[in-house]
Parts: C-alpha cells; structure tokens; sequence
C-alpha cells in the first residue's frame, strides 16, 4: 500500500476505523493476498478524491444522521427512465410531476449500457462506465442526480453484481482466449465440473433458461450462466474482480446515485456441493462493500435484494456491530399480500405482520405492491397447510384467479414461466388491472369500477402503514392498465413482464386532478395518505408495531406507537362490508374521513379502511 501520508484526514479517519476489519475479512476471503488488498485500499482513496464537494457535504451531513431514512418522510417510486421520459434529459424535465406526487425517493430501473436483444430488461450489463445511449451520457446522469438532490430527492440505481453480459469487454476477452479474463467467470473445459454443480444448485428459470451453464461452441469451453445465457456468473473467488466491482460501484456513487441496489445479491458466491444460495461467504463480501462505501461515501445506502423467504432475508441487515445492508426489499409480504388479495383471508398477512413486528426495529424494509419483477409465490406453505392449502394446488388457484380464469375474478393478469407440472408460474400485471379496474372499464360497470377503485386505493393504504420505505411503481398512482402492445414487439414479446413495463401514459396522468376518473381518485387517494403519514410519528420506521385482534378474517389490523402518539389501522380485504371487533371501547379521530370512532365494533365498507388516531 501507498505512503498514506498524503491522505487526506477526513478520509484517514474513516479508513483507520474500519481499517482492521476489513484486512480481516479481505486476506480471510482472499488467502492473504496482501498486494491486491492494498491495490483496494489505494483505489479507495482515489474515488474519494474524485468525489464532488457537494457529495463530500452530503456525506457528513447524513454521517451525522446516520438512520435518516427511517423516518416516515421518504416514499418511493420505481420507474423505467425510458417509459417515463424517453431519456435522462427527459426525466429531469420531470422532476416536477415526482415532487408533486409526494415523492422524494426515486429508484431508476437498469439504464446502464446492454445489448438491446439481450439485455434482460438491462440486467446483463455490457458496460458499468456507460450509460445506455439512447437514455443518454454519464454527464446527463450526473445531471439529473444534481437536480434531484437540489430538490431533495433521493437517486437509487441497480447494481447488477453476480454478472455481466457476454458482451462486457471482460467476457470478450475471455471468449477469445484470455487465461486472466477467463479467471473472472466459470470457465471449464468439458461438462464434468458444471454436472456435478448441477446436482445441488437449483434452477431460477427451468423453463425460459434451463440449466446454470451454457456451452460455447466458439470456444469449445463451458460457462457458468445461473440466470439467462448470455449473462455470465462472475467469479468472486478472484480477487481482481471483487476489486474491479467495487470501482464500478464506487464510480456510480460518484454520480450521484443515493441508493446502491445490489441485485442478486445472493448468488454472487458459488462453491461445489452447495446449492450457491445465501453461502457464508457473501455476507463477508456485503460486509466489506458496506465498509467501503463508509469509508468513500457514507451517505450511500445499501438496498439488498434478496427475494427468499424471511429467514433468508433478516440476515442481509448484518448485526448492530457489523452492519451489511441498510434496507431490504419487504418480498414475502408483497406476495403474501396478493394472496390475501385472492383469499380474503387475512391469516397468512397477520402472521407475516407479527414476523416483522418481532424484528430489530433499526431494521428498513422498502415495502411494495408491484414492482418491475413478475410476482413469484414464495408463501409460508408450512403455515398454510395448516388450512389445506397444499402448495401445487394454492400456487395454481392464485394464478388463476389473478389471470382472470377463476369464477367471479375481476383480475387481468398473464403468467411468466408457467411450469405446469409444479405449478409455479409467476404473475405479471399492474396494480390497477390486478384489482380489477380494468376489466370493470372493460364491461362499463360503474359498480365494479368503484369497487376495484377502492381496493387499489386499500391496498395502497396498508403499504403505506407498513413499517419501512413505501415505494409505488410509475403509473400504480394514476392506476395505470396494463400494455398489451408488447405482444406485437418482437424484442418483448416472449417476456410476458412486459405487460406491466408498459410506457407511461402521460394522456392518462394528465387527468389526475379530475377526481371523477379512476386515476383522479387514486392519485388524489394516495397524496392525501403520504401527507398523512408524514404528519404523524406513529408511521416513522422505528415505530412500535403489533397486529390486533380483530374477530374477522377478512378484516387485518395493525397498531402503530411512536413517541406518545397510537395510530390502530384496519384493512376489509373482502369485497363485502365487514365488521370489526376491537379488543377493547376504542374512542378516536380517522385520519382520512375526519370521523369520529368509539365503541366495540364498525362496520368497514367493502375494501375499506382506517387509520384511527386514538385518544
């Protein structure tokens, strides 16, 4: 390592705190290789130094704050750069449809540059220095990032770090016979090593992309391809690589990017004999990119998306003492809350709330109904057995249902994956056409419409009372339909999520004021409960939270506490009025309505809710 003598003393200080950890963790993970840890620790200092005096403000500012995003004044919103404002330049300009949205928190979807036909909605990245050409130029990034923080809003950007497209420069050489390239991926030479992988590691997509190695006839050499094969698996067991990474991470943190999204996070570590899933050894990596993005940049957060069942998840937030991720993704409630969606049993929905109720409440989940990703049913099958739920038929029910093929459903959904024979298609769809607005515009029910109106406006309620970052997908808050013109593009046709990737619909968000259309009311409905929830402590992150009894399956209820203030919220996942016992005379103010509640009992309006600020 390089005479630190010239360092400068506010990165000095930071770098000594974590100095002895991160040594540890390195030469532990990479035998000791002392010239490539000091090879990291010198390009540690050099992002820094190229860090902009107003990131370096930034970034002691929220050192002195640092759970700042764990109040209850942040939500989110994910879009698609492209399908919102054509490019970079063009969602600047839009800056002002977001603020008055009420939201300050923006996750930008994949934009880095990928081939266009196999690019996987931009999760196989070609290269992480550029962005894609038609969205734009790194400066034009670097741009909006600026507006964004001058408005105070938050930027967060995918990270894709268990691969790279075929089409990375790395992969290239590789593919031409570089001996070093070739050590940055899983390179074999017949099938022998890749079966014996094959034994233990299970498919992500049996029946798009079978298998988790691809052959490469040019090369007559095998690779290792978990997800798609044309995105090849990096081999974090090579030092140069973890070390390359973190550049790549840090220069986008450089930009400007708030929030680092580390995709997949999961997978990035493979060893022979296992299944390559949650392996010790990627919580020393998260762990050390944690200490480097305090040491660079310590108003960066780290959002780990880990989409696994909640045993799996919990262990992504590290420990008090050696903290990994900041924030997760709240994935087993989003399904959870679909299924209960289908049900109109709220049983599953409690359990899972009582689940994170028992959690460290220093712990931040960003919490969601839709996102870009299909829904996967990844349920407490254990759980629901209990109720002769087996998990075959369920999973079968629920994709039915929402696809629109059971009786009486309103949902217009369509299937990604369907494997029949284990029942485990996953479910595309906007928010809007899931709770059955579209189909209700469809036949011109008016009845139906203010039905599926209320449900979406529900549902987006109960996100919103969770404990963590709220986060509503472009175009849910002006319940956007889903886009059928996929179908007609040959690029996208084959991949059914497209049907809720849909463009903007700027026609359709230009009548949002009009509270007598769909869009109106749910734009309108969804302001109002932001404002709400800013206003009141009893929604901030680190609130004390708990279910309550309410005598009705169809009917969850939840209570809030937080600095001397309770909020009690009740949710009618049924479309039928519903009455709610209270476990004891409960006397206050709805939030929303302004009325004012007391007894035992209330009646709760088809898909209707409360959030009572009690006395």
């Amino acid at each position: 390592m390089k005479s630190t003598a010239k360092w400068d003393r506010e990165f000095t200080a930071r770098f000594q705190k974590h100095f002895d950890e991160l040594k540890w963790l390195y030469c532990e993970t990479y035998n000791n290789d002392i010239g490539a840890f000091s090879y990291l620790c010198n390009s540690l200092y050099e992002y820094y130094e190229k860090r902009n005096p107003t990131l370096k403000k930034l970034d002691r500012a929220r050192e002195k704050t640092p759970f700042w995003y764990s109040t209850n004044d942040l939500v989110g919103m994910m879009l698609y750069v492209d399908n919102f404002a054509d490019n970079l330049k063009g969602l600047k300009s839009r800056l002002d449809y977001i603020k008055e949205s009420g939201v300050n928190y923006i996750h930008l979807m994949p934009l880095l540059k990928s081939p266009k036909d196999r690019s996987d909605g931009g999760y196989a990245v070609a290269d992480f220095r550029r962005v894609q050409p038609e969205l734009g130029t790194m400066k034009d990034l670097e741009a909006l990032t600026a507006e964004c923080h001058k408005n105070d809003i938050s930027v967060c950007l995918d990270f894709v770090m268990n691969h790279t497209s075929e089409d990375h420069a790395w992969a290239k050489a590789a593919r031409a016979g570089d001996e070093e390239a070739r050590k940055r991926y899983f390179f074999f030479d017949n099938w022998d090593v890749p079966l014996e992988f094959e034994r233990t590691v299970p498919q992500v997509f049996p029946t798009t992309a079978p298998g988790n190695f691809t052959y490469l006839p040019d090369c007559d050499k095998v690779v290792m391809t978990t997800f798609y094969p044309y995105q090849w698996d990096l081999n974090y067991g090579n030092c140069v690589v973890f070390n390359d990474m973190v550049g790549n991470m840090l220069s986008l943190c450089n930009r400007g990017i708030d929030v680092i999204r580390l995709d997949a996070v999961p997978y990035i570590w493979k060893e022979l004999g296992t299944n390559c899933r949650n392996l010790p050894t990627v919580h020393k990596l998260v762990r050390m990119m944690r200490i480097i993005s305090e040491i660079v940049c310590p108003s960066v957060l780290l959002l780990g998306e880990v989409v696994m069942e909640p045993s799996k998840v919990a262990p992504y937030f590290g420990t008090p003492e050696k903290p990994e991720c900041h924030m997760l993704y709240n994935v087993t409630t989003m399904a959870s809350t679909w299924h209960t969606v289908a049900t109109r049993d709220v049983r599953l929905l409690n359990r899972q709330m009582e689940q994170l109720s028992a959690l460290p409440k220093d712990y931040v989940f960003l919490n969601y109904l839709r996102c870009h990703d299909d829904i996967g049913w990844g349920l407490d099958y254990d759980y629901l057995s209990g109720f002769g739920m087996s998990e075959v038929a369920h999973k079968r029910f629920l994709n039915d249902y929402f696809t629109g093929k059971f009786e009486g459903s309103p949902s217009l959904g369509e299937l990604y994956n369907d494997d029949e024979s284990l029942g485990d298609a996953r479910l595309c769809g906007t928010t809007a056409s899931l709770c059955g607005i579209e189909s209700a515009l469809d036949a011109d029910d008016k009845e139906r419409l203010e039905t599926a109106i209320d449900c979406d406006i529900m549902l987006h309620a109960y996100m919103l009372t969770q404990s963590g970052i709220p986060v509503i997908y472009s175009g849910d808050e002006v319940a956007q339909l889903n886009d059928q013109t996929y179908h007609d593009d040959p690029d996208k046709s084959a991949d059914s999520r497209y049907l809720h990737r849909g463009k903007f619909d700027w026609k359709r968000a230009g009548d949002r004021k009009d509270i007598k259309t769909p869009q109106g009311r749910i734009y309108n409905a969804l302001l109002k409960l932001e404002t709400i929830r800013r206003a009141n402590p009893a929604f901030t992150a680190s609130a004390e939270f708990a279910t309550l009894t309410t005598a009705n399956d169809r009917v969850l209820g939840i209570r809030r506490e937080h600095e001397g203030q309770c909020v009690c919220a009740y949710f009618n996942f049924s479309e039928k009025p519903q009455s709610v016992y209270f476990d004891a005379i409960l006397t206050g103010k709805d939030l929303v309505t302004g009325e004012e509640i007391g007894g035992l009992t209330y009646e709760l309006k088809p898909y209707g809710f409360l959030w009572i600020l009690t006395d």
